[in-house]
């Protein structure tokens, strides 16, 4: 081991002289008090060199010195600068822009403007990029004009016995008249405030007052299981950005919660839609029979059916036919650069796992990526190098025969068709963006069907539970014993003996003699008829 004469322990010697347990804070002045009256100030104000005094106790000292208490050096009234601290709900200073409470432990500077801010807030926004304008009035300031009132790392400036009052023991206005009792009290105090003890002591031992605020209501007790919070059909996966923007923007409200973003109907339906879609493209040359594939390409199938719905497509012509190739249309001004999407914008490629490998393929024309409109081409035969550059959304399932009509006609030099052939009419056969969108309205033909026939099979059964019904049976012993006409039962004892003729108690007597079994061996009499 090494002979060095460091401890690795603080020394009897250490403890008394440095700042390591609680006698180096005795005389120690935060931040927030005032450097005369060592207490709390309520108007403050400072100087150039970042003492902060009282307004209430600098002035008498003013008038009566004429120098700063904490320097000796010559103060005026007009040498002070006005002090704006900024306080939050809780009456605790902080910073105006980015709301972080004041300790005893943060650096903290003021502009020439007097507002009070931390060091870290003026060292990102105005040093670091050069904007040497206040955060709060906007009022230009050179770096040397920043004054420093509490810095952490340089304990001198917080050191009460250093200060030139102390030092000089001169009598501060709220000491002249005191007896030596009263000033030996009065260090007390401000020796043990020096730690905050006093205020807390205080505070504690102050009556209740009715205009205290009552604690909070205890927190409700967390059930095992929370139920997940319900969400509507078309809340997103993804957030809002509203919190990413506020932690990355000044300019924004402070949003601490991500919110999920909410899709509008059309988003929504261009996301959950697995179906496919059929129409009917009819031509001067004959009609196309076409089926869409929303499920790969949900915006390119969508735009292509809302178009055709209101009637963007009729009169357009196929302004663009080469042989071998293909057939172009969707341009209402048929050069072949007009045209406009549902959208009201152009949208983005939708490349799935389909390929320009036959005839009759439907695909969007671009002037580049993500540049779809309203232009669409139909293939004469396989063109795999449009792969990945055209979005395939629809094939051709019935008119081969038209295409090649359209196929053979006469084009000029520019490809152009020499006898119009144009789009008369296309018509939606089958809309699966339109069911969904029924069913989200809770107007679909068929989940009102399906409701409908739930309620009638109900009511048959309410119906039928009426009529097979059991009905209600007797309370009487004996219920399933046969009864005359009078509903006396038949066969029974007479139970009012006493009430009875002779004949009727002889009947009776005979009738149970017959039921008995006779001793030669006969079988007895099973005669079931009296129960």
């Amino acid at each position: 081991m090494g002979k060095d004469s460091d401890k690795m322990y603080i020394t009897h010697s250490e403890w008394a002289t440095l700042d390591f347990g609680a006698g180096g804070f005795k005389n120690k002045k935060t931040g927030k008090d005032c450097a005369l009256t060592l207490t709390p100030f309520d108007i403050p104000r400072c100087t150039r060199a970042g003492h902060i005094f009282d307004l209430l106790a600098i002035v008498p000292w003013i008038k009566k010195h004429g120098t700063n208490p904490v320097t000796g050096a010559p103060l005026s009234a007009s040498d002070l600068i006005p002090l704006h601290f900024h306080k939050n709900k809780d009456g605790a200073y902080h910073d105006p822009i980015t709301f972080k409470v004041f300790t005893d432990n943060t650096h903290i500077v003021a502009c020439p403007s007097g507002h009070v801010f931390a060091w870290e807030t003026i060292d990102e926004l105005c040093v670091k990029p050069k904007s040497w304008r206040d955060l709060m009035t906007d009022e230009p300031f050179k770096r040397k004009d920043i004054i420093t009132l509490q810095d952490p790392h340089n304990v001198s400036m917080q050191d009460i016995n250093s200060f030139h009052y102390k030092v000089h023991e001169i009598a501060r206005p709220l000491e002249e008249g005191e007896d030596a009792a009263a000033k030996k009290r009065r260090e007390i105090a401000e020796t043990i405030n020096a730690t905050g003890t006093t205020s807390r002591i205080l505070a504690a031992m102050a009556p209740p007052s009715s205009t205290k605020k009552q604690p909070a209501a205890a927190a409700p007790i967390t059930p095992s299981y929370v139920p997940k919070k319900q969400t509507s059909y078309n809340t997103a996966h993804f957030s809002d950005n509203t919190a990413a923007a506020s932690f990355t923007s000044l300019g924004a409200t402070a949003v601490t919660k991500n919110k999920s973003a909410v899709l509008s109907d059309t988003e929504y339906l261009v996301t959950t839609v697995k179906e496919r879609a059929s129409a009917r493209i009819e031509t001067s040359a004959g009609s196309l029979d076409v089926a869409l594939f929303c499920d790969v390409a949900p915006r390119a199938c969508y735009n292509f059916i809302q178009l055709a719905r209101e009637g963007y497509y009729n009169g357009v012509s196929f302004h663009r036919v080469i042989r071998n190739f293909m057939a172009q249309t969707g341009d209402p001004t048929g050069t072949g650069r007009g045209g406009k999407s549902w959208f009201g914008y152009p949208f983005p490629d939708e490349f799935k796992n389909l390929s320009h490998d036959e005839q009759g393929i439907l695909s969007m024309a671009n002037k580049g990526p993500n540049t779809n409109n309203s232009q669409f081409f139909i293939t004469f035969k396989q063109c795999k190098h449009l792969d990945g550059k055209h979005t395939i959304f629809g094939k051709v399932t019935t008119g081969i025969e038209t295409l090649d009509n359209i196929e053979s006609t006469l084009v000029d030099s520019s490809d152009k068709p020499k006898s119009p052939i144009t789009v008369q009419k296309i018509t939606i056969l089958n809309d699966p963006f339109e069911k969904a969108l029924n069913v989200l309205k809770g107007t679909d033909p068929t989940t009102l069907k399906k409701v409908q026939d739930a309620v009638d099979r109900k009511l048959r059964q309410e119906a039928n539970d009426r009529i097979f019904a059991p009905k209600p049976a007797t309370d009487v012993i004996g219920k399933y014993i046969k009864k005359d006409d009078d509903g006396d039962v038949v066969g029974e004892e007479d139970k009012k003996r006493s009430g009875g003729s002779c004949e009727d108690i002889y009947e009776n007597a005979e009738r149970r003699k017959k039921k008995k079994k006779s001793g030669n061996g006969e079988k007895m009499n099973f005669d079931f008829s009296s129960w």
